[in-house]
């Protein structure tokens, strides 16, 4: 093999296992308990890779945290994912699709979509999945005519489950996206 082959089967072998292991990045914000800080492994998936238009504003939902507005918690269904997946499945459409309506009648407000995954796999694995999750319900609200900088995106990964305990019907409550909405 000759030394500029060997050179490309190398890098090309460096990269393959970067991508199967994960590479970190770091997320800007204060680095409150329960939230990633500086320095935190986030994800491996790099969003600006899809052209997500505002993921470096300088307002990140870790900036937010004052503004959310807490008559709106909990009045939007989450929506559910299969596992290992992040697609926003058809059921799961007219969740995302009443949010839109909301923020279309309230040009004031904004939403910060959480992804969630179950306990299953590593909690660097189930940052970016949630992450995935939580920019796939992006995507369709931007689909839907929802300008994204009025949306912003974070993962909690397995951190954060709404139901405690073990085997698929707990699994599947915790694989999902939620909303919060800010001023």
């Amino acid at each position: 093999m000759s030394g500029t082959k060997w050179w490309v089967w190398v890098l090309a072998s460096v990269l393959v296992i970067s991508s199967a292991t994960g590479c970190k990045r770091t997320v800007r914000g204060p680095g409150a308990a329960g939230r990633p800080g500086p320095g935190d492994a986030v994800t491996p998936w790099d969003p600006d890779q899809i052209g997500l238009e505002g993921w470096d504003s300088p307002e990140r939902p870790f900036d937010l945290e004052g503004r959310i507005i807490q008559e709106l918690q909990g009045q939007f269904d989450s929506v559910y994912f299969g596992f290992d997946r992040y697609a926003v499945d058809a059921s799961e459409r007219p969740k995302v699709e009443r949010v839109a309506i909301f923020l279309r009648d309230h040009a004031d407000v904004g939403v910060i979509v959480d992804g969630h995954t179950d306990e299953r796999g590593s909690a660097e694995y189930n940052l970016a999945l949630g992450e995935r999750r939580a920019l796939a319900v992006r995507q369709y609200l931007t689909t839907l005519g929802i300008d994204g900088s009025r949306i912003q995106t974070r993962s909690f990964g397995e951190e954060r489950p709404a139901a405690p305990g073990t085997g698929e019907s707990v699994w599947s409550l915790n694989r999902r996206a939620e909303f919060s909405f800010y001023r």
